[in-house]
């Protein structure tokens, strides 16, 4: 009389089970969408639509490419934190999310970058290049600070908009050098390298991506690059630490996220198949031409990565009080 009921109740769990593992099992069943917090073009979007065709033929599903910008790449991330987490919806994060988390007041912020989404896997990292007017004196970071130095105030750097990353790196480097040069904001990289051209500004840390096509035409010269060592789509171009500078670092990064209660089973599943396709000698070759480097992490040391990244640049935006447009 006793095995009755146990083998009724038994029989009970493994039919709520089941639907549950085949649901699992299925996955994914329908489109998976990756929203990309910028408007398309860029290289968070051109990152996107790499990984998101080959994430689909991985998994023999439709991987979609959805553009939520504004809000300096907040409302996109605040889309994400707030969407079913079901492995339906994910995110591109960027460097810029890092130092929202410092550069937003606390009351325009309506997510957590670290509590309200989980780390999928890091993408892809990229250093940024100081470039100059060919016809500009200093031919290295040694002149340039030396420039600098001789005229306090006068000399200017470009950037992409206040609290970038660009921005943020030239008030690294400002730091760094012990020099005061004069931050001029732009709407966008192409306005400000077009300035930096015309020498209405004197430099700008840029992008690889953004920079280099300028740079091989020859209408830029590369003073340095901000990475732990060359880039090797400009070897010739020393970083800033090389040039006395040690220690110096200032990388950009993307990755991928999902809303923080996610199944593990999921993220992993996708973190798992996002390895495969950074060691895809196409995807590196993509990446590297446009001066990034493939570099895939598990959730947990992406993760980590993130926990150094927002108190990194957080030091950054108060050290150096950028404001908000």
């Amino acid at each position: 009389m006793f095995f009755k009921p146990l083998a009724l109740a038994l029989a009970t769990v493994a039919a709520l089970v089941a639907p549950l593992a085949r649901a699992q099992d299925a996955y994914p069943s329908k489109p998976v969408k990756i929203v990309v917090p910028y408007a398309p073009g860029g290289p968070n979007d051109i990152v996107a639509r790499l990984i998101a065709q080959k994430l689909g033929e991985i998994e023999k599903q439709s991987f979609i490419v959805e553009n939520k910008a504004g809000g300096g790449s907040n409302i996109g991330a605040d889309f994400v934190a707030r969407a079913p987490a079901d492995g339906y919806t994910f995110l591109i994060v960027a460097t810029s999310h890092a130092i929202n988390m410092t550069l937003f007041p606390k009351e325009q912020l309506k997510y957590d970058l670290l509590k309200d989404l989980t780390p999928v896997s890091m993408v892809m990292t990229g250093p940024l290049v100081l470039v100059t007017r060919p016809d500009f004196a200093a031919n290295n970071l040694k002149e340039l600070v030396a420039a600098a130095k001789a005229k306090p105030g006068e000399l200017s750097f470009a950037s992409s908009g206040n609290g970038s990353s660009t921005h943020l790196g030239g008030e690294m480097l400002n730091t760094a050098a012990g020099i005061k040069t004069i931050h001029v904001p732009y709407k966008g990289s192409g306005p400000g390298l077009t300035d930096v051209m015309g020498g209405q500004t004197t430099y700008m840390l840029d992008t690889m991506i953004s920079a280099t096509p300028f740079i091989t035409s020859g209408k830029l010269k590369a003073l340095a690059v901000t990475g732990k060592k060359r880039s090797p789509v400009l070897p010739n171009v020393p970083t800033v630490a090389e040039q006395g500078y040690p220690g110096f670092e200032a990388v950009a990064f993307i990755g991928m996220m999902a809303p923080a209660a996610t199944p593990k089973a999921i993220v992993d599943r996708i973190s798992g198949d996002m390895q495969k396709v950074l060691a895809m000698p196409d995807i590196r070759d993509k990446l590297a031409a446009q001066g990034f480097t493939a570099e895939w992490m598990a959730p947990a040391d992406f993760g980590s990565h993130l926990q150094k990244e927002v108190p990194k640049w957080g030091a950054i935006v108060k050290g150096s009080n950028v404001k908000l447009d």
